[in-house]
Parts: C-alpha cells; sequence; structure tokens
C-alpha cells in the first residue's frame, strides 16, 4: 500500500534534573557544593532520506519520543545529554502543526533536517547557587520539558512531468516506453495504485517523470483516486496530458480532455496553468479524420503542442520524447509552495507556556509541569532554597498571571501541596 500522508506525535527529551551534592572527603571539612548540572534532553529530527519513497514507515507507528538528558551528580560531574531521535522521510515531504495548520518545513533535498521539537534544558546543579553569603544552597534546578505537538506529515512527489488522463488512457503503458520504469499494465480501469516514478537521460540530461493514477471527473471533491494524488502533480514543472484516441467504452476524447483540466483548474488555478503537452494516445484504433479533428479542437483550446501517438505500437514516441526533453530543459525550476513562512527551512519553538491559573472555590491554583518540577526541588525547610522558590515565581511571571486573574491581599494560592495566603 502507497502512503503518502500520516498524523505523528513527537516528544523531544526532558532536560536532566541539576544536583544537589556537597563534596565529602576524608579529612576536609566543609567541602562546599558540588552538584552537576543535568543533560540537556534530545531533540527531534527529521530528515529527508533519498532511498525512501513513501511514509510506508508511518502507517503502524505514530509515537516518537526522544531520550530524557540525564541527571546531574556529585564531584561537579554534569548529566549525559539526550540522544537526538533522528526520523527519516522522503524527500518531497511537507511537515504542519495539526493544532495551527502552519507549515513548519518542506524537505526538498536529499539530507535535509528540521528540527521538529526541542529538547529541553538540563538544570542547573547547586554548585551554581554557591556565592559569598550562600556558601551551601540547598537546592538545584530541575530541568524543563521537552517540546511536545501533533504534525501531519504529507509526501508530494518530486518530478519533473507528470502524466495525467482517465484511467486506461495509456499512460502507464507510455510511461514504459518513454523510460525503464516498469507499470503494473492491464486493460480495466486503476490499475495504477500508486504514483510510478521513470528517468528519462539524453545525453548529459536526465528527468523525472510521474505517473499519476487515473483522475476522474469530481476528483478535486475526493471522488476516485485523484484526491489523494492530485497532490503529487503540484510540483511538476510539465503536464503530459495523455487522451485515448480510441474512445473505449463509448467515451469522447474531447470531453474526456476537457474534464480533466477542468479537476486541474478546480484543484489548483496554478496547476492548470502550467506548460501542457498533449498525447492523443491509441492513434492505431481510430481513422485519419477522428485524429485530424480531435487536433482542431485541442488546437482552439489554446494548446499547441499535441502529439498522436500509439505507446503500445512505438509509433511518435521518438518525437515525443525529444519535444518533453527539450521543453523540460527549458523550464524554471519546479516552484515549491509549502516553504515555512520567511523561507526558513528550520523551525524553531518559542518556549510553550510554562504554567496556568485556575480558580477553584476561591483559590488560586497554579499548575503545571514546570511548576511541579520547581516545587520538587525546592526544599521548604531551607530559608535559601525558599527564597529563591519565591523569586522563581516573580522572575517566571507567576505573580503577575495571578495579579491578571484577580489576587488580592489575603487570597489562598495553591502551588502543588502548599498553599499560602498572597501578599504584594
Amino acid at each position: 500500500m502507497f502512503i503518502d500522508h500520516s498524523k505523528i506525535y513527537v516528544k523531544a527529551g526532558d532536560g536532566g534534573n541539576g544536583a544537589l551534592s556537597f563534596h565529602t572527603e576524608k579529612y576536609i571539612t566543609n567541602g562546599g557544593p558540588d552538584g552537576g548540572d543535568g543533560g540537556n534532553g534530545g531533540n527531534v529530527i527529521l530528515q529527508a532520506a533519498p532511498n525512501l519513497t513513501s511514509l510506508q514507515n508511518f502507517r503502524f507507528k505514530h509515537k516518537f519520543i526522544a531520550a530524557n538528558g540525564g541527571k546531574g551528580m556529585a564531584k561537579k560531574m554534569y548529566g549525559k545529554r539526550g540522544e537526538d531521535l533522528i526520523i527519516g522521510v522522503p524527500v518531497g515531504t511537507v511537515v504542519k502543526d495539526i493544532a495551527t495548520g502552519e507549515v513548519i518545513a518542506d524537505l526538498t533535498e536529499a539530507g535535509q533536517k528540521v528540527v521538529v521539537a526541542k529538547g529541553g534544558k538540563g538544570g542547573l546543579g547547586n554548585m551554581h547557587y554557591a556565592n559569598s553569603v550562600r556558601q551551601a544552597p540547598q537546592f538545584a534546578t530541575p530541568g524543563t520539558a521537552g517540546e511536545e505537538r501533533d504534525l501531519a506529515i504529507e509526501l508530494k512527489l518530486i518530478a519533473d512531468c507528470g502524466l495525467v488522463g482517465f484511467p486506461n488512457a495509456g499512460k502507464s503503458t507510455l510511461l514504459s516506453v518513454l523510460t525503464r520504469a516498469k507499470p503494473k499494465i492491464a486493460d480495466y480501469p486503476f490499475t495504477t495504485l500508486e504514483p510510478v516514478l521513470g528517468v528519462v537521460t539524453k545525453d548529459d540530461f536526465s528527468y523525472i517523470i510521474a505517473d499519476i493514477p487515473g483522475i476522474i471527473e469530481n476528483a478535486h471533491e475526493g471522488a476516485g483516486l485523484g484526491h489523494d494524488f492530485l497532490r503529487h502533480i503540484e510540483r511538476t514543472r510539465l503536464l503530459i496530458h495523455v487522451v485515448d484516441l480510441s474512445g473505449a467504452d463509448g467515451r469522447d476524447p474531447i470531453e474526456d480532455f476537457k474534464t480533466i483540466n477542468n479537476e486541474l483548474s478546480e484543484f489548483s488555478a496554478e496547476l492548470a496553468s502550467r506548460p501542457q503537452i498533449v498525447v492523443g494516445n491509441k492513434c492505431d484504433g481510430v481513422t485519419d479524420e477522428e485524429i485530424q479533428e480531435f487536433v482542431n479542437n485541442v488546437k482552439e483550446m489554446g494548446y499547441e503542442d499535441i502529439f498522436v501517438v500509439s505507446a503500445a505500437g512505438h509509433v511518435g514516441i521518438e518525437e515525443l520524447s525529444d519535444k518533453i526533453t527539450e521543453t523540460v530543459s527549458k523550464l524554471p525550476p519546479t516552484v515549491l509552495h509549502d516553504v515555512a513562512e520567511g523561507g526558513e527551512k528550520v523551525y524553531t519553538f518559542e518556549e510553550g507556556k510554562k504554567f496556568e491559573v485556575i480558580i477553584h472555590d476561591g483559590i488560586y491554583e497554579v499548575t503545571g509541569k514546570w511548576i511541579e518540577k520547581i516545587f520538587n526541588s525546592t526544599n521548604f525547610e531551607d530559608t535559601e532554597s525558599m527564597n529563591f522558590f519565591q523569586r522563581t515565581l516573580e522572575n517566571s511571571g507567576v505573580i503577575e498571571e495571578l495579579k491578571k486573574a484577580g489576587v488580592k491581599e489575603g487570597d489562598t494560592v495553591k502551588v502543588c501541596d502548599l498553599e499560602f495566603d498572597y501578599y504584594d
């Protein structure tokens, strides 16, 4: 099964807690604080891998969590940094934030990386808080939590040319004779159930042709397979529109041609305006008069590059191939639409909300994982540690947030298991 879109959850590693420790050694008293820092948490990174062609790896696995940073240790030893989690995705993968719909990255080159969840910072050990007045700090700071988010990942093939047309128009056969690709070919609708890529090489120039599964009427609304695969021709520089001239099953070639172009236009007006080579296929099954009528009608609609071929009979293929090569060589590079704002390829996070103030039964409760870590790292029996806790609340904006929530002197404030009266 060809998988070209998926939803995943990513969680970066938490930073390790700083250590609360004092140097102890025989015959040495008052050795002083020697608690080391915690290690940073690992990042979650997506990397474009040239050997991947679909999002098959995400069919059953949807949760990705990077390693946490190690805790700080005695003797001023730092905790180990959490290892980054690198996830391979195909070239052409677009990454979006599900909550905001924002494009985080568009991985268009092999080896390109993007940090989608940034690891938390390690906490500081108590060795950092010693000074001439506070010589034995009884506290250290916890590590911060790693970023976590839900992502939508979508594959959009990077191909120079896209073969479009109704099922059974002969696109797969044409691809097989233009390139060395070996698509599945049979005489029934929707033989091609996934995009197939082929490479054309002439002299020192090469380009990629993609056979897009058959598009039918109302494909832009989800009919048939077209809705799932129209996205794969958004990046092509040239459209090769294949029409079945034989009128199999009572079909009208001109109406088929108009219908497909209408579907392209409904999906994307810009896509419909891309350069287009029209290929009337299966010419060995129609009369010269029918061929001429088709050519005249297409020209009246403003299309000049029209080729009449028989892919199965290898009629007119060389001339068509030369024209495709000439056209592609003159067209500018593929236009990319899903680039993060400002053209940035790597997304950087703003620090998430650390805490939240909730009013319940007249009590102002401060909640959140961050505030819990600060609380758990505080020694409330030690004056210096308690003072540090209070300064942290003020410096991090907790007091300001309480004021915005309407707290007044004498009101009860609760932080985890600690309740106290608020005084400004």
